[in-house]
């Protein structure tokens, strides 16, 4: 399946809105695999975000805006009042 081409400076502003606020993050580890946790963005930086985990997750908190347009990186607002979805897939 063709995935919905998207705009690496679209991916900035999404992002710049969820600065500071709780999201659900779904990093896809390849061949089958994901990992699941909470945490709150952190860092806004020109080739990547920072996402800090409120669980113990162990792993790469870092990632760079085409991670999240290519599909491996996956973000969803936790407050329910907040209507941006990142999810791509």
């Amino acid at each position: 399946m063709i995935k919905k081409s998207g705009d690496i400076v679209e991916a900035k502003q999404k992002i710049k809105t969820l600065y500071g606020k709780e999201v659900k993050v779904k990093v896809n580890l390849g061949r089958n695999k994901f990992a699941e946790f909470q945490g709150k963005v952190t860092g806004i930086y020109p080739s990547l975000f920072t996402v800090s985990p409120t669980d113990e997750f162990r792993g790469k908190t870092t990632y760079s805006y085409s991670e999240m347009l290519c599909g491996g990186v996956n973000l969803k607002a936790v407050n329910k009042k907040d209507p941006i979805d990142l999810y791509q897939g």
